[in-house]
């Protein structure tokens, strides 16, 4: 072997450990790398031309084969093994859809309906906290809650209102098959 080119390994080995720590966030990890990276460096010292950038390809072994380490860590499974419900998801638009459609409804509901059904719905409160928070009896609190959900699910269904004659579409009454899990962010940015 030639003696130039292990002298040249040498002196670079301290930047190298600094390249690899830098990808692997990790001492030993880096130090795993580099000894790699200097047993490929001599493998392949054949193919070396003396007298081109002898840094750039010391980096570039080191890089590469951080890169193959990262591939052959990676995960595989066989397809047969996966669920059919990972292939197939529903669509997020369609979600959005209906979360603009449950916003809509819901700013159109009386306001002590819609702070009675956002205080039990999405806060998980119970009856009795509402009806002390809101100062009403208990019964009230219930029956809040009961129509707001009542006019929600017409609203959420297409049927017409008979006082305004508004209608919303059908494509948030999946949100009644599923329930109302409506959490306070959703709710806020409809």
């Amino acid at each position: 072997m030639n003696t130039p080119f292990h002298d040249q390994v040498i002196a670079i080995l301290p930047k190298l450990r600094i390249q690899a720590l830098a990808l692997t966030r990790n001492r030993s990890a880096a130090e795993d790398l580099v000894q790699d990276a200097v047993c490929n460096a001599l493998s392949a010292h054949a193919s070396f031309i003396p007298g081109t950038n002898f840094p750039a390809w010391m980096h570039r072994i080191l890089r590469n084969r951080f890169i193959s380490n990262l591939r052959k860590r990676r995960d595989t499974t066989d397809i047969d093994d996966v669920p059919q419900s990972a292939f197939a998801t529903e669509a997020a638009h369609e979600d959005r859809l209906a979360l603009k459609e449950l916003g809509r409804a819901m700013t159109r509901l009386p306001a002590d309906q819609r702070e009675a059904l956002l205080m039990v719905v999405v806060h998980g409160m119970s009856y009795e906290a509402l009806a002390e928070a809101t100062g009403c009896a208990v019964g009230t609190a219930k029956s809040r809650v009961f129509r707001a959900r009542r006019q929600l699910e017409a609203w959420l269904l297409g049927e017409v209102d008979t006082k305004s004659k508004e209608r919303i579409g059908p494509r948030a009454s999946r949100l009644l098959e599923v329930g109302f899990e409506v959490n306070e962010k959703a709710v806020a940015r409809v």
